[in-house]
């Protein structure tokens, strides 16, 4: 146990003051893209790659890495670029990460180096990019005297419309007992990326829940904020926060960190709903104060530890 909380501590040195990594790279073209060092595992030169018959048009194949079955997914089509050239093998790398549970890799052009920064650096994308863009946030890095806008990947998003992850509820999860008593409730959820959210919002409004949506950690923080200002009872108003841990102005262990500072909610039940996966997550849960760890996307987890939540309400 102790190598893992070690593990967490150098880990969490960078969430803990708002800072991250992120990876830098391009997609054959002048535009460069980012993703966040946390979830990468690795980066290779293009193995050779296995064609799966049948799948989806984004997947390249399969690359065996050490006995493991990776898929492939070109992530320059993905997005909406024109496909990857063939051809251009010396300009093509592949980044493997963790999402989810699942191991991927990301079929990406030129990868550049990666920069430290804080989540104060990082911005939404503008209105104007519209409601279907595949990034969560954008930023800027100086190169000399020349600031270039840094684009970062929505992988979520990406991986959705692959996967196609289901919303629906296994049978014998629901306690047919709490749902009139969920009739009502309210939950906030709080992520950068839309799809993330719309997974969270179409499994629990099935059990009658109410969902608040905010897109970052400081939104979220403002909105409790001005309900206790109001002289709301934020535990009353909630019966539990759901928070991404990584999101643009403020990650979600500072939130959880300012709402445990302040005594009008710091009592807020707090549940870190993340694709990040390792060892330590436990453990990381722990040190930022967090009640719990839903890892991305289980339904049935979800609606369990919301039921969960009720049933400690209900007791009290």
């Amino acid at each position: 146990m102790s190598g893992v909380l070690n593990a967490v501590d150098q880990r969490t040195n960078l969430v803990g003051e708002n800072r991250l990594e992120l990876l830098l790279f391009s997609l054959n073209s002048r535009q460069i893209f980012a993703i966040n060092v946390f979830k990468v595992k690795e980066v290779l030169k293009v193995p050779p790659l296995t064609k799966l018959p049948g799948s989806h048009h984004n997947i390249k194949g399969v690359a065996s890495l050490r006995g493991e079955s990776v898929p492939v997914i070109d992530l320059r089509s993905a997005i909406g670029f024109p496909s990857t050239l063939k051809g251009n093998d010396e300009e093509q790398n592949l980044i493997i990460t963790e999402y989810n549970r699942s191991v991927q890799g990301f079929l990406v052009g030129q990868v550049r180096n990666i920069v430290n920064t804080a989540w104060t650096e990082i911005q939404p994308p503008p209105v104007t990019t519209g409601r279907n863009n595949y990034l969560t946030a954008i930023t800027q890095i100086k190169d000399g005297e020349i600031n270039h806008i840094v684009e970062i990947i929505d992988v979520e998003k990406v991986l959705a419309e692959i996967i196609d992850y289901d919303v629906s509820i296994s049978e014998g999860v629901l306690d047919s007992e709490l749902l009139n008593h969920m009739q009502g409730q309210k939950i906030l959820v709080v992520d950068d990326s839309s799809t993330a959210r719309s997974q969270v919002r179409g499994t629990l409004s099935q059990l009658g829940i109410e969902i608040i949506e905010c897109r970052d950690g400081a939104e979220a923080l403002n909105l409790l904020k001005k309900w206790a200002d109001e002289g709301k009872d934020v535990t009353q108003e909630l019966l539990m926060m759901i928070t991404d841990a990584e999101m643009p102005e403020m990650d979600g262990y500072k939130l959880t960190h300012e709402v445990r500072s302040d005594p009008r909610m710091k009592n807020l039940y707090v549940a870190l709903n993340t694709s990040l996966s390792g060892s330590f997550n436990e453990a990381m849960v722990q040190k930022v104060g967090c009640d719990r760890l839903i890892s991305k996307f289980q339904p049935d987890l979800l609606v369990d530890v919301a039921q969960q939540r009720l049933r400690q309400v209900l007791n009290n």
